[in-house]
């Protein structure tokens, strides 16, 4: 069974429908770079596997569950799958180390006495144990979501979405928290990232996701879709991408 299973996903905002039987298989371990351009519903499909938004037909199953708006066990899904935003949510009147272990602690995962050790085990995966006392205003763009990204961790996931974490930094903070992403794909942790880094996209990702209007529109290992897309769409985008 995969991780993942999503099976003809529909879903609309009022009258514009922004996702239209959408299917797609994630297998443990795989990561999984959806690609395309603003509006074709890479974001909206992020936010429909943790449940963030109902869908309007279809079904999505993780680890042959099936996900669902207001099942009773949402809060569990959650642990299960992480999710990082481009902005870094971080409370800003907390430390580093509370923001890391708040969830865990109110969850019962961790108790109070284990928060410090376990915030210094997540921070030293993303390289930002010095910074465990620190207020997150105290810290770079960068630094702040990769403290968003230990805060997944805490949770032990089994299952990390990345929407866009990238697209709000400056460039030369790009690169060390792509640095990240690529440790946490070498450790095994399977990820589905929507990103416009097509460097990470190719060297990085085991299946990229193209999609336009609404739909898988191509989906393969990097090097067959980036080397011989089959369809005009997918290489107009490439393409695209290329030149910016």
């Amino acid at each position: 069974m995969a991780l993942v299973e999503i099976r003809n996903v529909q879903k609309s905002f009022g009258a514009l429908k922004v996702l239209h039987d959408v299917s797609l298989s994630i297998e443990e371990g795989e990561i999984v770079t959806i690609i395309g351009r603003s509006g074709s519903g890479k974001s909206t499909l992020l936010r429909c596997i943790n449940a963030l938004e109902e869908i309007d037909g279809g079904e999505i199953l993780i680890e042959g569950q099936k996900v669902y708006g207001k099942m009773p066990n949402l809060k569990e899904l959650r642990q299960r799958v992480g999710i990082v935003f481009q902005s870094f949510n971080l409370f800003p009147h907390l430390k580093v180390e509370r923001n890391i272990t708040l969830a865990p602690t109110l969850t019962g995962r961790a108790s109070k006495k284990d928060a410090r050790e376990l915030a210094l085990s997540c921070l030293a995966k993303v390289g930002l144990e010095e910074k465990v006392d620190s207020y997150p205003e105290q810290l770079s763009g960068g630094q702040q979501q990769r403290v968003a990204i230990a805060r997944c961790l805490a949770m032990s996931p089994h299952l990390m979405l990345f929407d866009e974490v990238t697209s709000a930094l400056d460039p030369e903070l790009v690169g060390e928290v792509l640095k990240v992403m690529e440790d946490m794909a070498r450790q095994g942790m399977t990820m589905v990232l929507v990103t416009h880094e097509m460097g990470f996209a190719r060297d990085v990702a085991t299946k990229i996701v193209f999609m336009h209007q609404g739909r898988v529109w191509e989906e393969g290992p990097p090097s067959e879709l980036f080397a011989n897309p089959k369809t005009p769409e997918l290489r107009a985008f490439i393409g695209s991408t290329r030149q910016t």
